[in-house]
């Protein structure tokens, strides 16, 4: 009896393991376009100077969407070698497709741009097939000599990727530290050794494609990652350590030292732009002008001149560089007229996921310029030649930044730009005809981050581009350009100002004796994202602004109002709007204000952000209704 409840109990846990097997195999296949059936990551430490990175990957393709998967790219530079790259695919049968040739390996440069100079390459393989589903099979060994970086492991690398089994292995050598932070893994860290190294391993299994949702944190915050950092590590001759960020600075303090000397012409000029000028402040100014007047931004990225600048003397006679030289000249020239100032290596680009401060490594793609003044602090961009000097906008601002002194890197703020910073103030003047036609005259202002695509648009485009940009962004259904100019005031708080002549068409709709208008002219809220059930992570807005619209319309004699819409007010957590519209004779008066707040909130306040988004939506839309006058 005994023997054949034993046996039943095999064949139901057996069965039971059938059928999750299954289970794990549909949710694979459910809503990806690939899988990768295994993954494996080694990366062997050989000294503080040197490191192997071997990895293969066997992935199916499931449809026409997933054939980027079968794409293999591998960058490698002057540091960093590939030692042999290794290829083939299968049908669904598991048969042999193909083996890829080494004649079929393109190498390219990885620079996509004129002012780049650069010795990054990447080699690229692609076995993509006709035939869906299809496998494909990659393995490939990279030497590095470059080791400030460490792998990043992430096994589930893009959306619409599942993953049935992924490791990663690390081995150090005895005597070496590992420093690494993990985030949403299944399983934490399984330590080993052999005789001569420490071995850290990590694995993930059947993970199944991630569903994003609006308003989302970055993808990095949700998916399985190790992060890998060196705590002693050595470039090119130069020894350096990331065990704090401290450390860290001191090792960028020595990639600087000595790179500083101006020749004695560009001194002479220095001096003789600032003699009369005793406020630091002014110094700076005409220092910062001196700059973008006389150079120009070329990324260079050989070998370690990816994380040390080239010499002031060299931007000085040549008139380029990339963020690091700018930076390092400016900051020599500020030294020559008596003003301190301070590199500063920073994440840089709108909407980047913040750094980790809790993680010292090389988390960085930009240099800037830090003055400390006796009142405040001024940030410099260096690479532009037309930014305001102090402002940092949405590319370097409100963020950590790593401030490299002679004591070494310590975290420091940039500045923070607040709804009350970036402003959009527009009035708008409308004289409406019989018709529901008009003319419209225009006048914008806008500051801070909200400023800055039409600064760009202003320096980097002709008139007839500017016009283009304007149909295409101008949002009023029907209407053309008859005059338009903007205006630049720089300045810690830039703003521009923009200027429009408008002719309308159909501004307000005609309906027998009725005429219909919609008194929101030109900042309508559009858009509203999909309500998302049992939402898993918090609401994140990244940006905030403020909007404030005056529009006053002279409507056609002979009309009278018969209905206008109630004023509207919302506050909430997200923002705050309010609406109202005054009728006053011929004349209606309609002020539309709008902030904007960014921060993170609790995944239960999402379906509260949808109901503000559509209660904009609608009070925008709102009409007020006129009816002709019939003697």
């Amino acid at each position: 009896m005994k023997r054949k409840l034993y046996t039943l109990l095999l064949l139901t846990f057996g069965l039971l393991a059938v059928q999750a097997e299954a289970q794990h195999k549909i949710d694979l296949v459910k809503g990806a376009n690939a899988i990768v059936k295994l993954e494996e990551t080694v990366f062997t430490v050989n000294s503080a100077g040197s490191g192997t990175t071997r990895i293969k990957t066997i992935i199916t393709i499931l449809n026409e969407s997933g054939k980027e998967h079968a794409r293999l790219q591998v960058a490698h530079d002057r540091l960093n070698k590939v030692d042999y790259i290794k290829g083939t695919s299968y049908d669904l049968a598991g048969k042999k497709i193909k083996s890829l040739k080494s004649s079929e390996i393109k190498d390219v440069s990885a620079g996509a741009g004129d002012n780049e100079i650069l010795d990054t390459r990447v080699k690229y393989a692609d076995m993509a097939h006709t035939v869906y589903p299809y496998t494909v099979e990659y393995e490939y060994q990279t030497t590095s000599s470059n080791m400030m970086f460490y792998p990043v492991w992430v096994p589930l690398a893009s959306s619409k990727l599942s993953v049935e089994k992924a490791t990663f292995q690390v081995l150090m050598p005895k005597g070496m530290k590992l420093r690494y932070r993990e985030t949403n893994l299944q399983e934490k860290v399984k330590q080993s050794a052999t005789a001569t190294h420490d071995v850290y391993s990590w694995e993930v299994q059947n993970l199944t494609p991630l569903d994003t949702e609006p308003y989302g944190p970055f993808m990095a915050e949700v998916i399985p990652m190790v992060r890998t950092a060196p705590a002693d590590f050595e470039v090119e001759g130069y020894r350096g350590s990331m065990e704090s960020w401290q450390k860290y600075g001191h090792f960028i303090n020595q990639l600087n030292a000595g790179r500083d000397v101006l020749p004695e012409a560009t001194k002479q000029k220095l001096q003789a732009l600032t003699a009369d000028t005793k406020d630091p402040l002014a110094k700076i100014d005409k220092v910062y002008n001196y700059l973008q007047s006389n150079t120009r931004y070329v990324s260079i990225q050989l070998g370690l001149g990816g994380w040390q600048p080239l010499e002031a003397g060299f931007v000085a006679s040549k008139g380029y560089g990339d963020c690091k030289a700018l930076t390092n000249y400016t900051q020599a020239m500020l030294k020559e007229v008596g003003v301190p100032s301070f590199q500063a290596l920073i994440r840089g680009g709108e909407n980047e996921p913040a750094i980790m401060t809790d993680f010292p490594s090389s988390q960085f793609n930009h240099v800037v310029l830090c003055v400390p003044l006796q009142q405040d602090t001024l940030w410099l961009e260096c690479t532009s030649q037309n930014e305001s000097a102090g402002f940092s906008g949405s590319f370097t601002g409100s963020r950590k930044a790593l401030l490299i002194t002679p004591e070494g890197g310590k975290l420091v703020n940039t500045p923070s730009y607040t709804a009350a910073d970036n402003t959009e103030h527009r009035t708008v003047k409308v004289k409406l005809d019989e018709n529901g036609n008009g003319t419209a005259n225009v006048i914008s202002r806008y500051t801070g981050e909200e400023h800055e695509t039409y600064r760009d648009l202003i320096h980097h485009y002709a008139a007839e581009e500017q016009r283009k940009w304007l149909y295409s962004n101008i949002k009023v259904p029907a209407f053309e350009v008859k005059k338009f100019a903007f205006d630049l005031k720089k300045g810690r708080q830039p703003e521009v100002t923009e200027k429009l002549e408008l002719s309308l068409r159909q501004c307000a709709t005609l309906s027998g004796k009725r005429m219909f208008l919609t008194p929101n002219l030109m900042n309508k809220w559009t858009t509203v994202p999909n309500t998302v059930e049992k939402r898993k992570w918090e609401v994140v807005r990244n940006s905030a602004y403020t909007n404030v619209d005056t529009v006053v319309y002279e409507m056609p004699v002979g009309y009278t109002l018969e209905f206008k819409p109630n004023d509207t007010e919302y506050k909430t957590a997200f923002g705050t709007y309010k609406a109202t519209t005054k009728v006053d004779g011929q004349q209606v008066t309609y002020i539309r204000s709008l902030q904007m707040n960014k921060g993170r909130f609790s995944p239960d306040t999402y379906a509260k952000m949808i109901e503000f988004m559509n209660n904009m939506l609608k009070a925008d839309a709102q009409q007020v209704v006129f009816v002709k006058n019939i003697p």
